[in-house]
């Protein structure tokens, strides 16, 4: 199936859930890297935080920095913190399931975001988007104020 997919030329989004790093080094063997996108994932609905390893984000996008390969997460979990978190750890993408009701017949929809938690989801990555910074340390505007009024030694 991976060399019919690899066939067609189209972008690739790759989810590792249920996979080995031999099962994954094959698939992005057979895939190319050119078009990919890795999706770190723990195929657990709904997944248990014990289960989300999130630190295979990056040892996802060390293993493959050679070919530039974006690692993003694929979430299952209900709530927003594990999914922001990946953010946090470098995710250049997230997927999660969507619902119009939590609460109805099925093992995704417990796992799902309704639209508001969606929104909040998106709201709240951008803003850590935000506070990541350039990791260049500088004095912000915000600081000159206090720095005036309580630094009392020059450096």
């Amino acid at each position: 199936m991976l060399n019919a997919v690899a066939a067609t030329g189209k972008p690739v989004i790759l989810s590792t859930g249920m996979s080995t790093l031999d099962q994954i080094d094959r698939a992005v063997s057979t895939l190319g890297t050119e078009r990919l996108v890795l999706m770190h994932a723990t195929s657990t609905y709904p997944l248990p935080p014990e289960e989300a390893n999130l630190r295979m984000i990056d040892t996802l996008a060390t293993r493959y920095a050679y070919a530039g390969v974006p690692v993003g997460y694929s979430g299952h979990e209900p709530g927003l913190q594990i999914s922001l978190a990946a953010v946090a750890l470098g995710a250049t993408a997230v997927e999660r399931h969507i619902t119009l009701d939590r609460t109805m017949w099925g093992s995704d929809h417990a796992a799902s975001l309704e639209p508001h938690g969606l929104r909040t989801l998106v709201r709240d990555i951008r803003i850590i988007e935000t506070a990541m910074g350039d990791g260049v340390k500088r004095i912000f505007p915000g600081e000159e104020a206090p720095l005036a009024k309580l630094r009392r030694v020059g450096a």
